[in-house]
């Protein structure tokens, strides 16, 4: 199993969620006699799965007496029919905690799912899959460690993480140059330049510009990415090349093959379809 965030960080968000969905009152459990029950939850499509702590989790907010058996781990590529868990408790307590458990594990499968696609999709080059900051608001940790259960990479997880001077930072500050001293100026040693560009000659700047460690080479083409690993090379400056802008599983992988380090694709947590799970309970 991949290390999942600490349940600390996430515990607090998943009570808020719950107290969402159940309202003022649960009618529907509330008709339904209290009584043992058990359930499995089996996955309906051919998925890699992301979210199991977080489901166990869940259950165990809603009656920590519930009883969770794991069947598969976080990072697994399961077929269709595959049985992923079993539980037992309650039905009150399965029945509460059913829809945000599926839900989160929905999810984070389909950005695993996804993300597994991608990794496949370039396996053999030296290029890895990142993600970015387009994640849901509040659930930035668990997408993020989904990605990594499908075979990804964390770009940041916070803004302190790094220093990616975009567009919009070049254009308050004035150009590369400055906006890379004054972040040089201000930031950890430790921490990584990255600059945005959109052109092979603002790329040359960045080649010349001594606090560069890294460029994002933004919606370029094929054949200007290529160009720009080639200036990169022939500089024999170190500098990480990282390549963004509308990324689909048929182009990422000519991506790759142009030679760059690292490829981000935002639709890994912003547009990734849910998984198919459902939970069934047994008589």
């Amino acid at each position: 199993m991949f290390n999942a965030p600490h349940p600390e960080s996430y515990r607090d968000s998943l009570r808020a969620f719950l107290r969402e969905d159940w309202g003022t009152q649960d009618w529907s459990t509330a008709a339904v006699p209290d009584r043992p029950m058990a359930g499995r939850v089996v996955a309906k499509a051919d998925l890699t799965l992301a979210g199991l702590p977080v489901a166990v989790e869940v259950l165990k907010i809603v009656d920590p007496a519930v009883v969770v058996t794991l069947l598969a781990r976080d990072g697994d590529r399961v077929p269709k029919g595959t049985e992923v868990l079993r539980i037992e408790g309650r039905s009150h307590a399965l029945l509460l905690g059913e829809r945000v458990m599926l839900n989160l594990l929905q999810r984070l499968s389909g950005t695993a799912t996804l993300t597994r696609a991608f990794a496949d999709a370039v396996a053999g080059t030296k290029a890895r899959i990142l993600d970015t900051r387009k994640t849901t608001p509040g659930l930035k940790l668990l997408e993020k460690y989904a990605v990594r259960c499908g075979g990804g990479f964390n770009h940041r997880l916070n803004l302190g993480d790094g220093v990616l001077l975009k567009e919009n930072h070049l254009m308050a500050h004035g150009g590369i140059e400055g906006a890379v001293a004054a972040a040089r100026a201000v930031a950890p040693n430790l921490i990584r330049i990255e600059v945005e560009v959109e052109t092979l000659d603002q790329l040359k700047t960045c080649l010349a510009c001594p606090g560069v460690d890294g460029v994002l080479l933004d919606n370029m083409s094929n054949d200007l990415t290529r160009e720009a690993v080639a200036l990169r090379d022939a500089s024999r400056r170190h500098l990480f090349l990282e390549a963004s802008g509308n990324m689909s599983l048929e182009r990422v992988r000519s991506v790759a093959e142009a030679g760059v380090d690292f490829i981000s694709v935002g639709a890994l947590t912003h547009s990734a379809p849910a998984a198919d799970l459902s939970l069934r309970l047994d008589a």
